[in-house]
Parts: C-alpha cells; sequence; structure tokens
C-alpha cells in the first residue's frame, strides 16, 4: 500500500513538473449539469406549470446547441409537484439528494413556495420561482423572477378607479395569496378614493358560483378582483357571463394571461383586464421573435405566457451565473445569479443581488374580440427592496 502512495505521489509530481494538469471536478465530471422543476403538472394550476416547463425546456435547449455550460449539457430534472406543499417539498428533496441537482425550477403556489422555502435553505440550493406573488420573500437561496405588487396592482387599481369606478368586491381562494393580496388590493382602493364593498373566499373544486355571484351582483361593486387562477376560475366566468353582469361590472383576474383564450369563448373572457410583464400580442421584436421560437418548438398553435418567459429567464440567468463562476459551486453561483440584465420578451429586466427580484416592464392588458391586446404599457417599473421593506439587511451586504 505504501509503495503504491509513493508511486501515485511520484506520478503527480512529475505530471505537474512537465506541466500536464490534473483534472479540476468541474472538468473530469461527466454527464450534464441537472437542474430540478417542481412545477403542477396536475392538481389545478398545471396550465402554469406546463407553460413554465416549455419556457425552461427551450432554454435549455438553445443552451445545449450552442455548446452548453462549461462543456456539459444541461438536463431538467422534472417532478409533477401536483400542486401540492407536501409534494413539492418531497420532491424538491428528491431533486436535490437522488439527482443531485445544482438548482430547483418552481414552484407556482405561494404556499408551495413557503413550504419548498427551508429545504433551499437547509440544503443550500437555489430555489427559482417565476410566477406572480405578494411579495416580501427576502432570502439567500430563493430568487424571484415574479411581478409583485408595486409592479401590478399599485398600478393597475388605481387606472381601474379611474375609468370604471371606485367600488371593488374581492373574490379569492382560500390560502396565501390570494388573503395577501386582499390587503394590497383594500390598501391601494383606498389611496384611489375608493372602497371595498365586500371579500369572499372560496376553497378549491367548487362548482356552482351562483351565491357569490349574487352577493356580487348585489354589493353595489363596479369592479371585480377575481383571484381564482385556473379551472375554478373559468367555471365562475362562465357562471359570470350566463348572468348577465359583465357590462355591469369589470373583472380584473389576477395571473390571467393566454390561457384564458384557450378555456374561455370570445364572450366569456371578453373585457377582463390583467397586468402582465409580457404579452404574446406585444409589438416589439423581442416578443415576436420569443413566440416564435417557442412556436416552432412546440408547434404553431402553442399558447405563450408570461409563466413561459419567466421560466425561460431564470434558467438563463443560472447558466450565465454557472459560466460565470466555472464551478458548480452553489454558493458562489448564487453571488454571480444577481445584478444581470437579460432581454426575453419584453425589454430588458434586471434580477437585483439585493433582494433577488426583478425590475421589470409591466402593460395593463384586456381581452377583447378573443385576444389579449396591450391597453396600456406601464414601461420599466422598479419595485421597492424587499429585503429592506421587511426591515432586514440587503442579500449582497
Amino acid at each position: 500500500m505504501l509503495r503504491k502512495t509513493f508511486i501515485l505521489s511520484l506520478v503527480i509530481g512529475l505530471a505537474l513538473s512537465i506541466g500536464v494538469g490534473i483534472p479540476s471536478p468541474v472538468s473530469a465530471a461527466k454527464g450534464p449539469i441537472k437542474i430540478g422543476v417542481v412545477l403542477p403538472l396536475s392538481g389545478g394550476f398545471e396550465i402554469y406549470g406546463k407553460l413554465g416547463l416549455r419556457g425552461a425546456k427551450m432554454a435549455v435547449a438553445e443552451i445545449n446547441d450552442a455548446g452548453g455550460v462549461l462543456g456539459r449539457k444541461l438536463k431538467l430534472v422534472v417532478l409533477d409537484n401536483k400542486t401540492d406543499p407536501k409534494t413539492s417539498v418531497a420532491n424538491m428533496k428528491k431533486a436535490i439528494l437522488k439527482y443531485h441537482v445544482v438548482a430547483v425550477l418552481g414552484p407556482v403556489s405561494s404556499a408551495a413556495r413557503d413550504a419548498m422555502t427551508p429545504v433551499a435553505d437547509k440544503y443550500k440550493t437555489p430555489l427559482l420561482y417565476g410566477i406572480d406573488y405578494e411579495g416580501g420573500v427576502c432570502n439567500r437561496y430563493v430568487f424571484l423572477y415574479s411581478a409583485i405588487p408595486s409592479h401590478d396592482q399599485d398600478k393597475l387599481i388605481p387606472w381601474m378607479a379611474e375609468h370604471y369606478g371606485k367600488t371593488f368586491y374581492v373574490f379569492g381562494y382560500d390560502y396565501v395569496w390570494p388573503h395577501k393580496m386582499a390587503e394590497v388590493i383594500k390598501r391601494d382602493v383606498k389611496k384611489a378614493g375608493g372602497r371595498v364593498v365586500g371579500i369572499e373566499y372560496t376553497p378549491f373544486g367548487v362548482k356552482d358560483f351562483a351565491p357569490t355571484i349574487n352577493k356580487i351582483a348585489k354589493s353595489g361593486a363596479k369592479v371585480l378582483m377575481l383571484i381564482v387562477p385556473g379551472a375554478d376560475g373559468f367555471t365562475f366566468i362562465k357562471q359570470f357571463t350566463e348572468f348577465g353582469l359583465k357590462k355591469k361590472i369589470k373583472i380584473v383576474a389576477l395571473a390571467s394571461d393566454e390561457n384564458y383564450l384557450k378555456a374561455l369563448t370570445p364572450e366569456q373572457s371578453e373585457g377582463i383586464f390583467t397586468a402582465l410583464p409580457f404579452i404574446a400580442s406585444l409589438n416589439k421584436p423581442e416578443a415576436r421573435d420569443f413566440v416564435a421560437r417557442q412556436r416552432k418548438m412546440f408547434g404553431k398553435d402553442v399558447v405563450v405566457t408570461w409563466a413561459t418567459c419567466s421560466h425561460y429567464a431564470l434558467v438563463k440567468l443560472l447558466a450565465n451565473a454557472i459560466k460565470k463562476v466555472g464551478s458548480l459551486n452553489k454558493e458562489k453561483i448564487i453571488d454571480a445569479m444577481g445584478d444581470q440584465t437579460i432581454t426575453v420578451g419584453n425589454g430588458p429586466e434586471t434580477m437585483r443581488a439585493s433582494d433577488h427580484h426583478v425590475i421589470l416592464n409591466m402593460l395593463i392588458g384586456e381581452f377583447t374580440h378573443g385576444k389579449l391586446v396591450v391597453k396600456k404599457d406601464l414601461g420599466r417599473v422598479v419595485p421597492p427592496d424587499q429585503c429592506k421593506a421587511q426591515g432586514k439587511k440587503c442579500l449582497n451586504e
């Protein structure tokens, strides 16, 4: 054994003396660099999970076609969280411990994200989140390519109050995000000189919304803030349309996007408002190019949404950080993720190192004549630093 050790040391010393390098862990590593994907592909929020996955797939394909990262291909390890926080936690642990991913992309709901955050902390693995949420997260291991209320509702609510009326009704799912958004809405409506005339929450899976629709009709509301994304929201809108209330009460559907054009008829979607960083019909070169690349990869009828853009962007930012660091050291990758600027579908956007949130370009959109169109371009919106807002130190200090 001593003889073998001596010979090995002699060989290494000789190699170094003549300039032959010993392979680094990265250059010696074989196989792809793995990125975990813990998104809902079933269970209620699958429309957002599937479109986010398409964005991630396109980013990986483009990066791999260009030579990969550090001479290695990227590979997505896709695990369905079934729109369930407990499954999200189990799948994140599986992605990290079994598949040895460098980061995890997902989830969709705030409840699932909050459940997964301690896992990111424990295993010091970046969690890359690409869906609108209520704001307030300040965590070294969480990156949020997300619109928060200061991006969208703070701009949209006064605009709705000015154009359609100052009485608002809030109807949402009974979980974290809608509850927190209701507080934001109350604050913004008050600032706009209006009032909230009713707030109601619903469990998942309701089939008959008639009692709630009757309450809304009698409330005197001019604007309905609908926080019921997904299949239940489509059911509600269909029934609301049947009641003939859409000409009297304008709907703002939070998290509504081009999916609504597939799930609803033109009559049912007509006149619904939303605020998004990207709309597929946006007349900008980067928007047209992004949509064209998605359709080339997934088919001419594919739906392209903000969730597609955000998950695409997160993979690109991660790949850029790995290239900059030159290794798969997660702590160094996290340090390199911030203060990157990327253009995806609507102008340059910057991931801040200080709070891991993004400076976004925002749009007010309206569903009209079977299309989602830009009603007002709000331009570049810089949100307050979410760490400072919580009284915490910036993440890059």
